[in-house]
């Protein structure tokens, strides 16, 4: 009887053992195979607007992206889009990195020319410096500068595929906006500012529907 209790004994702990070794295991290859996507925006695509990027796996939970923005028009619907952006984004991923809900933290800087929606009518421009109406109407005018933005972002991230998931993701910060504002045609400036209008405010300038594709 002492045997076969023995013996039990024995089988239960050798059981435990064997199924820490294979955790133990496990762990150690989901740390040595991190993974690697490369995305792009699905949303934006059909408006000509590149928005790609690379996400790469810092732990179980954690994954850091970088990704470029650029919209190349010169011209959109009668209005100056260029922008070429740049971010930087960390994520945090409450099931696991690539699975689920997602919040992160972002910084970003871009270049643009572009006409500023609220210069999107034919009202008569007044230089806000000095308060007096010019010989220009808002349509004409557009600005030209650089941006630097910092935010936060959320998110839901699933599986699609054999190596392809799909991103659903919106963020909002604040753009801190460096710029200069010129005259369609004559390339004049419309402002009196002697160097670069500075402008600040709170908005949502991250979104879409990435879809990626598992490099390693």
């Amino acid at each position: 009887m002492k045997y076969k209790i023995f013996i039990a004994v024995l089988g239960i702990f050798s059981r435990m053992n064997i199924n820490a070794q294979e955790n133990q295991k496990q762990e150690i290859n989901q740390e040595s195979e991190k993974k690697l996507y490369i995305k792009g925006n699905a949303l934006l695509i059909p408006i000509g607007v590149v928005h790609a990027g690379l996400e790469y796996q810092l732990n179980n939970k954690f994954t850091l992206q970088g990704d470029v923005l650029i919209s190349p028009w010169k011209s959109f619907a009668g209005h100056e889009a260029q922008v070429y952006m740049g971010t930087i984004e960390g994520r945090y991923y409450f099931n696991e990195a690539f699975k689920g809900w997602h919040v992160g933290a972002n910084i970003s800087m871009g270049v643009y020319n572009i006409q500023k929606p609220n210069y999107w009518n034919d009202d008569v421009y007044v230089d806000a410096q000095i308060g007096i109406p010019s010989n220009y109407i808002n349509s004409q005018l557009y600005q030209k500068g650089y941006s630097i933005l910092f935010g936060v972002e959320g998110g839901y991230q699933f599986k699609l595929a054999k190596n392809w998931n799909m991103d659903i993701f919106a963020g909002i910060g604040s753009s801190q906006d460096f710029y200069k504002g010129y005259v369609r045609g004559s390339g004049e400036r419309y402002d009196s500012a002697d160097g670069y209008n500075r402008s600040g405010e709170l908005m949502p300038y991250r979104g879409g529907v990435m879809i990626s594709y598992r490099l390693k």
